[in-house]
């Protein structure tokens, strides 16, 4: 039996003939529309994430199976806080709060994929993928939430694998996302008052210069780079500063002409 499979990510539930999928499938002869269904039938639960899939097709009778991985450690974890994209400035700025359970339900679906031995280790292995997103863990940053399972907090959670919230410990996590988000939004206007006197007050002064006084108040680079105006290749002040006086234009100007009436000749 000679069969041919077909890797792909798609968007959970909502995959399309569309690149990549279809023109891979077209030259093995299946009907593209019963694959797309069945695909989405066994990715409905992932919707708004991209999951792996494999199409094995047998090349004679042109019979199909669909096989579906989990989507990757981050997607996960942004569905079950409820985010779109994670923290942009990790260090500083926490997005959302996630339980253990939460994050041992994501260990378990992605338990084929992690390097630990055991659940406890990846755990831990999930929760640093929280680290780099800027996502806390029973309110602490992930880093110490990792030290927090070493010391055996969560151990009776860990040993009954509990992956589900009540709908009061769901609400009070709705909260502190507002609340993290609120704050960041404060940080935010602060920045960028204090960026913006800094930016008035040193007029005429060299990009460099500006931006080193930026960063010693610590204003985030994201700001700096919205607000910081984009000097000339050669280091010069930004264009407009550079005209010609308005005399010496007009002088320039029968030049400019004369020039041009040499080179006719």
């Amino acid at each position: 039996m000679a069969t041919e499979t077909i890797e792909c990510l798609v968007s959970g539930g909502k995959a399309t003939a569309a690149p990549p999928l279809g023109p891979a499938l077209g030259p093995l002869g299946v009907n593209i529309g019963q694959v797309i269904a069945e695909i989405n039938k066994q990715t409905a639960s992932f919707s708004g994430m991209q999951v792996p899939i494999k199409v094995n097709v047998d090349k004679d009778t042109k019979e199909f199976e669909v096989t579906v991985g989990t989507p990757p450690a981050s997607q996960l974890i942004l569905k079950e806080a409820g985010l779109e994209k994670g923290s942009g400035n990790p260090l500083a700025d926490k997005v959302a709060d996630l339980r253990v359970e939460q994050i041992i339900k994501i260990a378990k679906m992605k338990e084929s994929s992690l390097l630990g031995k055991t659940l406890k280790e990846r755990i831990k292995e999930i929760i640093g993928t929280c680290n780099s997103m800027g996502i806390m863990v029973h309110g602490t940053d992930a880093k110490a939430a990792i030290v927090n399972v070493n010391e055996g907090k969560f151990d009776q959670e860990i040993k009954e694998e509990k992956t589900e919230l009540s709908a009061e410990e769901l609400k009070e996590l709705e909260v502190e996302k507002k609340k993290l988000a609120a704050d960041i939004e404060k940080r935010r206007a602060e920045y960028t008052k204090t960026a913006k006197e800094i930016i008035g007050g040193m007029e005429g002064q060299s990009r460099g210069s500006i931006k080193t006084k930026l960063v010693e108040a610590k204003v985030p680079s994201q700001i700096i780079d919205e607000l910081l105006p984009v000097e000339g290749a050669d280091g010069a002040a930004p264009a407009g500063g550079d005209k010609p006086a308005e005399g010496e234009a007009a002088k320039e100007a029968p030049a400019a002409e004369e020039k041009k009436e040499e080179e006719k000749k």
